[in-house]
C-alpha cells in the first residue's frame, strides 16, 4: 500500500476516533475553573474581590470562601494562574470579618445544598437551594386579607409616624429575631407581623415558626419566620421599621451643663364657642415650645391655632437635651383617639382646623409626662372609656 493509500486511510479513521476531553482536563478540573470563573464574574460586576462579613450576600460571602481555598491549594493555582486576568489569585488573603464557621447554619447549609461540609472547594456550587426557592414562593404567595379594615389604620399610624420621625427604619441584620406586632418593608411594601403560631424544630435543629403576615396593600401571606427572615436579608431595600422609642427625654432633675430644650405646656380655652364651653374642664391644648410660654400665649385670641380666644396656662413641664418635634409628635399621637374635632374661622374669615386641642383631663396629661420622664411612654396608649393610659396591646 502506497503512502497516499496510507494517508487516505489515516484520514477517515480520524473521523471515528473518541474525542480528546476539553485541553485534557478532569472533571474536577472542569469544575475548579467553573467556580473561578463565576468568581470573575462578580468580579466584572462589582469591580472588587468577593469579601467575608454577615453584612455581605450569602453568595459572595461563598465566593470568598471559595478564592481563599483557591489560593492556597497549590494545584489550583497552577490550573488557575494562566486563566487569571484579574490577578485574583495573587493578590493577598482577604481576611473574614468573621469566622465561617459562626455563620447561620440554616443559611449556609441551606445555600449551599450541603457543601459546607464538602472537603473539595469545587463541590461549591452557584444554585437556589430547596429552602430557598420555597422561601421566595411563600413571600410572593399572597392572597387578598379579608379583615383588612382591622390593620388599615395600623398601616395608616405608621407611616405617618415614619413622615414626622417618630418610628424610622433600619437594615435588617441577618437572621434577626422576628416578633408579633413588628413591622417591615419587604418587597417594597409595608409588612405588619399580626400572628406567631407556635415555635417547632426544623431539620438543622432551628427554631422556626409560622407567621400571618399583613401587606399595607390589602394582602397576606402565611410564611415561615425564617423564610421572612431569608426575604429581608436577600431585598437590598429591606428594612426593620422601629418601634416609636423617643428615648431619654428629659431628667427629673437638670444637671450642671445640660441645655434646656423648651417646655411643654397644657392650656384651658376661655372661648364661648358652645363645643369648648361644654367640654371646658377636660379640653387642653397640649404643645412644645423652645420660647417662653408666657410670650407665646400672649396673642392667643388673635390666633386661630388658640381657638381665638384667651387661654388659662394649667401646667407647663421643663424640658434638657431634647428633640421638642418628636416629642411634641409622640405626645399628639398617643391623644389622637380625643383630638378636638372643630372647624373656626380665622381674622380673615378662613377656615381653620385646630390639631392641638385634646379631650383629656388634666391628671392623664401628668401621669403621661411621667411616662415620658421614665422612657415607657411608647408602652402607652389612651383609652377613652376609661380615662387613662393602657399599656399598648400587639394588635393596637
Amino acid at each position: 500500500m502506497s503512502d497516499l493509500d496510507l494517508d487516505e486511510l489515516r484520514s477517515e479513521l480520524d473521523d471515528f476516533a473518541q474525542p480528546e476531553k476539553k485541553g485534557g482536563r478532569s472533571p474536577r478540573e472542569e469544575r475548579a475553573i467553573a467556580g473561578f470563573e463565576e468568581i470573575q464574574r462578580f468580579v466584572e460586576e462589582h469591580g472588587r474581590a468577593p469579601q467575608h462579613g454577615e453584612d455581605r450576600d450569602i453568595f459572595e460571602r461563598l465566593y470568598a470562601v471559595r478564592l481563599d481555598r483557591l489560593r492556597a491549594l497549590e494545584e489550583s493555582r497552577a490550573l488557575l494562574t494562566p486563566l487569571d486576568y484579574q490577578g485574583l489569585l495573587a493578590g493577598e488573603e482577604i481576611i473574614p470579618a468573621a469566622p465561617v464557621e459562626e455563620m447561620d447554619e440554616d443559611e449556609l447549609l441551606a445555600e449551599l445544598g450541603g457543601a459546607g461540609s464538602a472537603p473539595e472547594i469545587t463541590e461549591l456550587r452557584h444554585v437556589r437551594s430547596s429552602a430557598e426557592k420555597r422561601a421566595a414562593e411563600e413571600i410572593a404567595n399572597r392572597t387578598k386579607c379579608e379583615d383588612f379594615d382591622e390593620f388599615r389604620p395600623l398601616f395608616v399610624q405608621v407611616k405617618k409616624d415614619l413622615d414626622t420621625g417618630v418610628r424610622q427604619t433600619r437594615p435588617f441584620q441577618t437572621m434577626a429575631e422576628i416578633k408579633q406586632g413588628e413591622f417591615f418593608i419587604v418587597g417594597g411594601q409595608i409588612a405588619y407581623v399580626a400572628e406567631v403560631g407556635e415555635e417547632f424544630q426544623t431539620q438543622y435543629d432551628r427554631r422556626d415558626s409560622r407567621l400571618r403576615v399583613i401587606y399595607d396593600n390589602g394582602t397576606e401571606s402565611d410564611v415561615l419566620l425564617r423564610s421572612l427572615q431569608r426575604a429581608l436579608h436577600r431585598d437590598e431595600a429591606g428594612r426593620r421599621i422601629t418601634d416609636p422609642v423617643v428615648g431619654p427625654l428629659f431628667s427629673r432633675e437638670n444637671d450642671d451643663g445640660d441645655l434646656a430644650s423648651g417646655t411643654i405646656y397644657v392650656l384651658r380655652s376661655k372661648s364661648d364657642h358652645p363645643l369648648v364651653a361644654a367640654n371646658r374642664d377636660i379640653l387642653h391644648k397640649i404643645g412644645v415650645t423652645g420660647g417662653d410660654v408666657a410670650r407665646r400665649v400672649a396673642n392667643a385670641k388673635l390666633d386661630a391655632t388658640f381657638l381665638l380666644a384667651d387661654v388659662e396656662v394649667v401646667a407647663t413641664y421643663d424640658l434638657y437635651n431634647i428633640n421638642r418635634t418628636k416629642l411634641e409628635n409622640i405626645i399628639h399621637r398617643i391623644f389622637d383617639p380625643v383630638r378636638l374635632d372643630i372647624e373656626i374661622k380665622d381674622r380673615f374669615g378662613n377656615p381653620v382646623i385646630p390639631r392641638e386641642w385634646f379631650l383629656v383631663p388634666r391628671f392623664v396629661v401628668d401621669d403621661a409626662v411621667e411616662r415620658i420622664k421614665d422612657g415607657t411612654i411608647t408602652q402607652f396608649t389612651y383609652d377613652p372609656q376609661t380615662a387613662r393610659l393602657v399599656r399598648r396591646d400587639h394588635r393596637d
